[in-house]
């Protein structure tokens, strides 16, 4: 009888040579890939079930909500004249390709590599957004009272979780060294 599979992620271990380079990076662009998809998921479900401003109302504190960010995080240049949009596509394109050179390059910091995998999946979810609609689709909505924090989407989350866990490697890296 075959053994069970153990899908335990320790990102702490050190990564035997085999898995390092080309090989890998398959499995950081796997973690990228299911961040993309969960995210273009959650967005078609808002684009197949919501309009434009419609929301639900989940708790005190939380709306499902449907909106759409034509700049970056927290609505940066989304009142500019369009160029924005190519503007930040180009800049999404050139990021996950610095970010397959890094996850290359730094194969055996599984830390360090998922935090790029979660980088390079929540970039490509907004950049496809922008190429297909022209616009980013958001629709988590957290407030407090009649102050809502800008609409977020999971790309935005997978972003936000990618930069925590640079700065905790980071950390980490700089803990070791004294």
């Amino acid at each position: 009888m075959p053994e069970p599979l153990n899908l335990k992620l320790n990102l702490n271990a050190k990564v035997p040579m085999s898995t390092r380079g080309s090989q890998g990076l398959l499995q950081w662009l796997g973690v990228a890939a299911l961040t993309l998809l969960l995210d273009q998921f959650t967005k078609l479900l808002i684009l197949m079930n919501y309009n434009y401003g419609q929301a639900t109302y989940v708790t005190d504190w939380l709306n499902i909500v449907r909106v759409h960010n034509r700049g970056a995080a927290f609505s940066f240049l989304a009142n500019a004249d369009g160029w924005q949009r190519w503007f930040f596509i180009v800049l999404g394109v050139v990021a996950v390709l610095f970010m397959v050179y890094l996850l290359l390059s730094h194969a055996g910091q599984r830390l360090f590599c998922f935090a790029l995998a979660l980088l390079m999946g929540g970039a490509v979810g907004n950049v496809l957004d922008r190429l297909i609609h022209g616009y980013v689709v958001d629709m988590i909505d957290f407030h407090i009272g009649r102050w809502h924090f800008p609409a977020f989407n999971l790309a935005d989350s997978a972003l936000t979780l990618g930069v925590v866990f640079l700065l905790i490697d980071e950390l980490r890296r700089v803990r070791r060294t004294r």
